[in-house]
């Protein structure tokens, strides 16, 4: 895997830098007294969001299929869920989608056809939608960042649905992990920072939509998450306590090799 550079927000001048094991969010600002450029750079909430506890089942699991099938499965889950991500936007901003439509695959930056399973997990959410009918989509894919606390991350979707303001993930996942509920809960506290001007936080609601899911006839499930952002500053501090320092790390990568 080569190091990812993109630019996440081009108007607000934000930039996420994703590498072998590590994800950070940067942001251009000015200096008030000099007008000089500035670089702030914060951690993704899902980058430390995975330094929360696995549990035995991850580990009887990891165990079952050994290391090298395990990324592999990763890495297969994390395309497919990319790929949904963004036929999902593309859908939200009113674009219609076919089965033979082609979609970025970030990892390897080329446009693939959708396959069947990332196909289903798209007639899911369009199931989803129509039958919930949000009264309004406030934003999709949004990148909010906590000034206070040090962290970045991007938002699925904002809308409000029956007068009701709520953030909502999409997972293409079968199981809703608690890493996945202290991720929404840090996005929430990130929000009264950033342009919606949301004065009462606490009434945003959190839910995590699984799409493709195969426990129920619908094809997805849709769960309300409570907020846990204690826990997820409890997390961010053993994330920080992993990290001999919190900035990115200068690595060179050679892009040839040979001996």
């Amino acid at each position: 895997m080569k190091k990812e550079i993109r630019e996440v927000d081009k108007k607000r001048g934000i930039v996420q830098i994703t590498t072998v094991d590590e994800r950070w969010y940067i942001k251009s600002t000015q200096d008030e007294k000099t007008g000089n450029p500035e670089y702030q750079y914060v951690p993704s909430v899902t980058w430390i969001a995975g330094h929360y506890p696995k549990g035995i089942g991850f580990y009887k699991w990891l165990a079952g299929k050994g290391w090298d099938e395990a990324e592999a499965l990763k890495e297969a889950a994390g395309d497919k869920g990319s790929k949904v991500h963004l036929a999902i936007e593309k859908l939200l901003a009113g674009e219609e989608l076919k089965m033979d439509s082609k979609i970025e695959n970030k990892e390897t930056g080329k446009e693939e056809e959708l396959k069947l399973e990332e196909w289903e997990c798209l007639m899911a959410f369009a199931e989803w939608y129509k039958k919930t009918s949000p009264d309004k989509i406030l934003a999709t894919e949004i990148v909010v960042f906590n000034d206070k606390e040090g962290y970045a991350g991007t938002v699925d979707l904002i809308a409000l649905i029956g007068n009701e303001l709520w953030i909502i993930d999409f997972k293409t996942s079968q199981s809703i992990w608690p890493a996945y509920e202290i991720q929404l809960s840090a996005y929430k506290h990130a929000l009264k920072n950033n342009d919606f001007k949301i004065k009462d936080v606490a009434k945003i609601n959190l839910g995590i939509l699984q799409i493709g899911y195969k426990r129920n006839k619908n094809g997805y499930k849709f769960t309300e998450i409570e907020d846990k952002y204690d826990l997820f500053l409890h997390v961010k501090a053993i994330w920080a306590n992993e990290k001999s320092k919190v900035e990115p790390s200068q690595k060179d990568y050679p892009i040839k090799i040979k001996i």
